[in-house]
């Protein structure tokens, strides 16, 4: 299938949030996606998209932890593989929803995921 895009091939719908140089590894920075507050997290090399909030009963996952592929919610431990958002540990049962993401230049760029509620109402 043979798409013309003016700008960088495969980055349709992907919006620039942060520069890469400005998150470091280990570090979560938290953003805003077409109304939804997510968190942007560098393990290494990699860099992960995912809702700000755990499915278990709403905190906030930017006071948790991050450890290697996962974050750990700081309310009550439930743990998140930060690729898939499967739950890894409960009490969530949930998983969390993650999104795509996209280094262009120095930046990174996410896209929100179809199976994410489009806004929460």
């Amino acid at each position: 299938e043979m798409r013309a895009s003016s700008n960088s091939p495969g980055l349709e719908g992907f919006v620039p949030l942060i520069d890469l140089a400005d998150l470091e590894d280990g570090d979560m920075e938290p953003a805003e996606l077409e109304g939804r507050p997510i968190l942007l997290a560098r393990v290494a090399d990699s860099v992960f998209a995912f809702d700000e909030t755990c499915t278990h009963q709403r905190c906030s996952l930017f006071d948790g932890d991050l450890e290697d592929d996962l974050v750990a919610c700081p309310c009550h431990g439930a743990e998140f593989d930060l690729a898939t958002g499967d739950v890894l540990l409960g009490p969530a049962t949930e998983p969390l929803p993650v999104h795509h993401v996209r280094i262009d230049d120095g930046r990174v760029l996410v896209r929100l995921a179809a199976r994410a509620p489009a806004e929460l109402t």
